[in-house]
């Protein structure tokens, strides 16, 4: 039998009392070595889950990047879509029955429901207002009106408001009923 630490023989009966005061010391390292492993084991999962994590963030924000990517220009076409539906709306019966401008109103309104089919696609929706009660998150109240509607219900549409999928893309501007 030899010692260990400097290979000098041992006899067999020092051979208990050299394992017996190893065993601690070996003992102790072997838990610290547990521990270092179950340390390691632990930062191991914790930087598989951030990975993960920024994966998925990730993911949505290309997912959102498409999905939203158009926003901008969703917003500028919707002056278009006002201006159109204006132009629209002030013509009179007996213009629309005048069979000089009939292929040119006949043209604005194949135009605005082209525009409205262009919105539909791309998840562009106009927002309910009149009748409904204030929403702050999709109205923005402009005035309030006496009416013998409930307190806060919407009388007045000034101007349409548009959600992109789940996104306002500009809130509609009302007028809403006047408490007594």
């Amino acid at each position: 039998m030899t010692n260990i630490e400097n290979d000098t023989p041992v006899e067999d009966g020092a051979t208990e009392e050299t394992a017996a005061a190893l065993a601690p010391e070996a003992q102790d390292e072997s838990a610290k070595l547990a521990e270092q492993i179950a340390a390691l084991q632990q930062d191991l999962l914790y930087a598989r889950a951030e990975t993960q994590n920024v994966t998925r963030r990730k993911d949505k924000e290309i997912a959102d990047a498409h999905a939203y990517a158009s926003t901008k220009f969703a917003r500028d076409i919707l002056s278009v879509a006002d201006n159109l539906g204006r132009a629209l709306a002030t013509l009179t019966p007996e213009q629309r029955e005048d069979a000089a401008i009939k292929p040119l109103i006949t043209g604005l309104e194949a135009t605005e429901r082209e525009l409205l089919s262009v919105f539909e696609r791309n998840g562009i929706t106009r927002i309910a207002a009149i009748g409904l009660p204030l929403d702050p998150n999709q109205h923005q109240a402009m005035l309030e009106i006496p009416s013998d509607k409930a307190p806060g219900t919407i009388v007045q549409e000034m101007q349409a408001g548009y959600m992109m999928k789940d996104r306002l893309l500009r809130p509609a501007m009302v007028g809403v009923a006047k408490a007594g």
